[in-house]
């Protein structure tokens, strides 16, 4: 383009995008945006992959109770969560009741997948 400007793709209309909404799209890409319709976004959307749900859930969790959890998961007891973690098989049951309530749940195999939906068990 003569000034020695690099070019790349801002935006992706169909079409049938009509010429108003292609000058709009244009006035946004130079303002810095990055319009596209809603047909196009909702399939960039489903390009992302679906482990946000995976990270808001075990986010509800403090780092002790996703420790709690994982070992769990590994088939510990209670008395071996407590070794493990240097603490008390009361804080275990403590940090246990914790992580029902923050996710909703009543066993830890039910936690256990509400926390870690993707994993293979």
């Amino acid at each position: 383009m003569g000034q020695g400007r690099e070019i790349c793709a801002s935006d992706y209309l169909l079409k049938k995008t009509t010429p108003k909404k292609i000058l709009d799209a244009i006035q946004d890409v130079m303002a810095g945006g990055a319009p596209m319709t809603p047909s196009i976004a909702k399939k960039v959307l489903q390009l992302f992959p679906k482990t946000t749900s995976e990270q808001s859930e075990i986010n509800k969790l403090t780092a002790r109770e996703q420790k709690v959890l994982q070992l769990l998961e590994s088939g510990y007891s209670y008395k071996m969560i407590a070794a493990e973690c240097n603490i008390t098989i009361e804080t275990v049951r403590t940090h246990i009741k914790h992580i029902y309530d923050k996710l909703h749940e009543h066993s830890a195999t039910e936690a256990i997948k509400k926390a870690f939906p993707t994993r293979v068990r």
